[in-house]
């Protein structure tokens, strides 16, 4: 006899049959349209291009160079199966020190070597997504709220709220002023808390921003430092795209600000960090929180036991990222290609008069079709995305999914795919704008526009749009967690 839903309620958990990962969001919806119809440059070139992971590939060749000249870093390869038992069974949930001491080189080099970080202040956790939730733990009770200017990467609502039982209180930004977080904001954000009795634990800042890709400036931080001790509450600096800044203004960590002569209580002060987006190494689940509280480091180590990085993924990090050499390499690369695709990208979109906010920083561009919405209301938006996913064949993300206060904005990721694939997806955009500048409801002439695409992908030699590994369909974010 087959299970009822008022079955499986009596017999599971409120948290098993309740919502709380969110996977009905349009953020997931689109890679659910993804993972049933994924493109393949020969196999199925009319499929739906992803364009709504922050995934960093293109620096790849880099890796697999480093990884082919030091065979020993790897406990499965010949040159390193020496060290194989000792890692095997290490299991101290401080970490491996040699790790430890890696990742902290790195964060300081990733922000410019502006600023140095202890060691020993620094916990792993799976991904930023059990960062995040082990910092959520660590500072809030069932009940309690953070602060979040929007918009903001949908993935919080689950990695904060959905186990903690805590809250994201949003903090209106708007397109008038760049999205820029203002204390006029902050202050009304915390009033209407306290209002409703809510009490406020934290702030929780994203910097570089995801879905923006834009810096915080000094002063903006300096004020953000000066709210959270006069409220004496938490900031949480989400830092996972430190070194994805591609040009001026350059990235300044909360780290440095804090190193000021300014008056700060550093207890109140958390980074949450990963390899994930800065490295383009999501699948190791990296996470890093990085506290300045002696009592959130010690209870955050205890609690990273539900979910520590291996030690084989320790061992072969702290080898990789203790080259100084590569590292500089790699970061130097990274930032020219990222450069590179972010110009070519927005160039294009420039060509048939579409713009993006302006951003230095991130996987990402935050895209502005309000002028192709038939109203401007939400209502519309996802109207024209359920075009842009259906017909177009694009997975880009609704602003709407970032709780962004207007409507007409999407988040479109441009380096989680090779330079032919970016072609055709910068041609897709282009065409659908190009024909149609009214894109709302299901098109009349579906027939010549799907003629439209296939003529654009004839126009190119096949032979020259070869597969790549970023082309191979990657797991749906609802079976692996993603930042």
């Amino acid at each position: 006899m087959g299970f009822t839903v008022s079955n499986q309620q009596q017999l599971l958990s409120k948290m098993a049959t309740g919502n709380g990962h969110g996977e009905n969001s349009p953020y997931f919806d689109g890679w659910k349209a993804y993972d049933s119809n994924p493109f393949h440059p020969t196999k199925n070139p009319n499929g739906v291009i992803q364009m709504g992971l922050a995934e960093n590939q293109l620096c790849f060749d880099l890796i697999e160079e480093w990884v082919l000249k030091n065979p020993e870093a790897s406990i499965c390869t010949a040159a390193g199966v020496n060290e194989f038992k000792d890692i095997a069974i290490f299991q101290d949930y401080h970490g491996l020190p040699e790790f430890r001491n890696a990742v902290a080189n790195f964060m300081g080099k990733a922000r410019g070597n502006q600023v140095t970080f202890d060691p020993d202040r620094i916990v792993m956790s799976g991904g930023a997504t059990g960062a995040h939730e082990m910092i959520a733990f660590c500072l809030a009770d069932p009940g309690d709220a953070f602060l979040v200017p929007v918009p903001y990467y949908p993935g919080f609502d689950r990695d904060l709220g959905w186990r903690t039982g805590v809250q994201l209180i949003p903090v209106a930004c708007e397109s008038s002023n760049s999205f820029k977080v203002t204390r006029a904001a902050l202050e009304a954000a915390y009033e209407k808390a306290q209002k409703d009795n809510i009490r406020v634990k934290g702030l929780l800042i994203t910097n570089p921003s995801n879905p923006l890709g834009t810096v915080l400036d000094r002063e903006t931080l300096r004020s953000l430092v000066a709210f959270i001790n006069e409220k004496k509450i938490h900031l949480v600096c989400d830092e996972i795209y430190a070194a994805t800044v591609f040009s001026q203004p350059r990235f300044i960590s909360i780290a440095e600000i804090i190193e000021e002569d300014i008056e700060c209580d550093r207890n109140l002060v958390h980074i949450v960090y990963s390899l994930s987006k800065d490295m383009g190494f999501p699948g190791f689940r990296v996470g890093i929180v990085y506290s300045y509280n002696d009592a959130v480091v010690n209870c955050a180590r205890k609690m990273s036991s539900f979910g520590l990085v291996s030690t084989q993924t320790q061992h072969l990090i702290a080898s990789m990222l203790s080259d100084n050499d590569f590292v500089d390499r790699f970061i130097a690369q990274s930032a020219k290609r990222l450069k590179a695709r972010h110009m070519r990208f927005t160039m294009g979109l420039a060509q048939v008069g579409t713009s993006c906010l302006k951003s230095n920083g991130g996987l990402f561009l935050w895209m502005d079709l309000h002028k192709l919405l038939k109203e401007q209301t939400f209502e519309a938006e996802m109207a024209l995305w359920h075009t842009i996913i259906h017909e177009v064949k694009l997975n880009v993300s609704p602003g709407s999914s970032f709780h962004c206060p207007e409507p007409g904005w999407f988040r479109v990721c441009f380096a989680n795919m090779d330079d032919k694939t970016m072609e055709i997806a910068l041609t897709r955009i282009r065409t659908f704008v190009l024909q149609d500048k009214e894109a709302v409801a299901p098109r009349k002439n579906n027939r010549f526009w799907q003629s439209n695409l296939r003529l654009s992908f004839q126009s190119r030699r096949m032979d020259d749009v070869m597969m790549s590994p970023c082309m191979m369909s990657p797991q749906s974010p609802l079976v692996r967690a993603m930042t």
